[in-house]
């Protein structure tokens, strides 16, 4: 009835922009319909809820200005390059005629929208793709802002946010349209050798030439929900291989799930995560940061300097298969407990880029005491569903490359990186070999090794085998008391030298994995005290001390020079 009585009332939203005026006695734009959904909703309210259908949450296409006006401060908007002549390389019959019809229709001069704004309060460059303009597809034109954005960014020194919608290269240009997807490449490429952030944000659509080349280069690649994101469209791909496709098939959700993009992210929430990682990666915003000395601020300094505990003092004396058992405990404090205990803002970062996200490897940007970071943890489950959707803390390929991506990322923009270290070791299963699990460890091993930027590792439960040390090559190595840090599990080690695996303890005893037998040998260079193993009763006790303590860590490794980093990475491992 309601449906029905509303029929003629209101305005279509949501097919790319293009709003089909219905005669009605109603005031014009007061109602609009959902593509999604279909239902008539006040226009109002789809505006308050930053164009998002308050009936059923679809996401209906936004103008390129008013999602600058959305995510920028207001009236700081400056427009780069707001016409340009009309491009038509080929002489395409009819294709200037065509220009000027999308140019009245959608009262753009072409189908992206760029120039330099702020964020709060912190500059950058932007582009915004609009879908009203021949579904945003690349041509001469749109290569060329994008680019001349691009390189503009790079000389300025300012960072580069992209939102993409488009359905590809633009056919009427043929091969100068394909041209684009070099061009841009290129300068994104520029970009990055002046070591100035990209972020890409993929919304619906973003498709073809455009996926295939800047849209997919970001440093950071965000999405908004259940966006279609894919090379070749899907009925193309179903009709070529003749099968049906997957439920959500090149959806923000697939592609999240296999490893392309960091994050997605609701059109409510984005100004603020926007914000967020440009403090942490734009450089300008730490100058003069890391000359200070941090003044640890956390509330619990009375808890850390009543337990500033020397390695065995109350000490129990334990046994080395004691520690072992210690370390395997349901109960122990996990990667993400530290995290959520030790940092604030901590945004997690997804995807390999190459296949999947695995996640056994949690890692993102977070900040220590207003000091920006990159922190990794091998993440094990606190009950059998979470150890299942961890695989046990047991990283894939996948999850090793996340964490060099991450690494290399932090390496780029100046911050220190934090491993939270705790697996029985990497996953040896037949899926892993086949998707390289050595040589992911390998590449690891090599990259962070000269890796131009502070490491620390925290041993905190298991630090089992190659998989543990591929998240362990850093400037410092610490351990808490009660875990481990083994070339094999004892009960391995005592298969093959024993060929009796009940003789685990002994293995254990002769294996020297514990913290204090790792101290002596100089494989690790600081014991963190547990009065009693580290559980959700002791977080803030056991967080306290690790603050304080990375804290002059950070103001020691953050002084140096990226060589002397390197230098003495290097010699730290040369020495065993």
């Amino acid at each position: 009835m309601f449906r029905s009585m509303f029929k003629k009332t209101y305005t279509r939203l949501g097919d790319g922009g293009s709003d089909e005026q219905v005669k009605s006695k109603v005031p014009e734009g007061m109602w609009r319909k959902c593509s999604k959904c279909l239902s008539p909703v006040y226009a109002e309210s789809v505006r308050n809820n930053c164009y998002v259908c308050p009936k059923c949450g679809g996401y209906f296409r936004v103008h390129a200005y008013r999602r600058i006006e959305m995510i920028c401060d207001s009236g700081s908007f400056e427009e780069w390059n707001a016409k340009l002549p009309i491009s038509n390389p080929l002489d395409f019959p009819g294709y200037e005629e065509k220009l000027s019809e999308a140019k009245a229709k959608s009262r753009l001069d072409e189908a992206v929208v760029t120039g330099k704004a702020k964020i709060e309060g912190l500059p950058v460059v932007i582009a915004s793709c609009d879908a009203r303009f021949l579904m945003s597809s690349m041509g001469h034109n749109v290569g060329e802002k994008i680019t001349y954005a691009i390189e503009r960014a790079a000389e300025e020194k300012l960072p580069v946010i992209i939102y993409s919608c488009s359905g590809g290269a633009r056919m009427q240009e043929g091969i100068v349209s394909l041209m684009q997807m070099a061009k841009t490449s290129a300068a994104i490429k520029k970009l990055h050798e002046a070591g100035q952030l990209y972020i890409s944000f993929l919304t619906d659509p973003t498709t073809g030439g455009v996926t295939a080349s800047f849209a997919m280069l970001g440093d950071i690649i965000l999405a908004e929900p259940k966006a279609l994101i894919g090379f070749a469209g899907p009925r193309v791909i179903a009709q070529t291989i003749g099968e049906k496709l997957p439920e959500g098939f090149q959806r923000a959700e697939f592609l999240l799930e296999h490893g392309f993009i960091d994050a997605i992210i609701e059109r409510k929430d984005q100004k603020a995560v926007l914000a967020k990682i440009l403090r942490a990666c734009t450089k300008t915003t730490k100058t003069g940061r890391l000359q200070k000395e941090y003044k640890y601020k956390n509330p619990l300094t009375k808890i850390n300097n009543r337990y500033r505990l020397k390695f065995g003092k109350n000490k129990a004396d334990k046994s080395a298969w004691d520690s072992v058992l210690i370390s395997r405990r349901k109960d122990r404090l996990t990667a993400v407990d530290y995290i959520d205990a030790i940092f604030e803002d901590f945004f997690e970062l997804h995807g390999d880029r190459y296949f999947a996200d695995d996640k056994a490897v949690i890692g993102g940007i977070a900040f220590f005491n207003e000091f920006p970071v990159i922190v990794l943890g091998q993440q094990k489950g606190k009950n059998l569903k979470e150890n299942k959707l961890r695989n046990f803390g047991m990283p894939s390929p996948e999850g090793y490359r996340k964490a060099l991506r991450l690494m290399k990322l932090a390496e780029s923009f100046d911050l220190p990186v934090l491993c939270f270290v705790d697996t029985p070791g990497a996953f040896c299963g037949i899926e892993a070999e086949e998707r390289g699990q050595g040589e992911a460890i390998a590449r690891c091993l090599c990259e962070i090794s000269n890796l131009k930027t502070p490491v620390l590792s925290i041993v905190i439960g298991e630090g089992g085998s190659g998989g543990a040390l591929a998240m362990a090559v850093a400037n410092e190595v610490w351990i808490l008391e009660h875990a481990v840090y083994s070339i094999l599990s004892p009960e391995g080690f005592a298969s093959i030298l024993y060929k009796d695996a009940s003789k685990c303890k002994e293995a254990a005893q002769d294996m020297k994995i514990t913290s204090g037998e790792l101290l002596n040998l100089g494989i690790v260079e600081r014991i963190i005290p547990e009065r009693k193993p580290a559980c959700s009763d002791n977080i803030d006790e056991m967080s306290a001390y690790m603050s304080s303590k990375i804290e002059k860590w950070l103001n020691k490794y953050c002084a140096m020079s990226k060589e002397d980093l390197v230098k003495q990475r290097y010699e730290r491992y040369r020495k065993f």
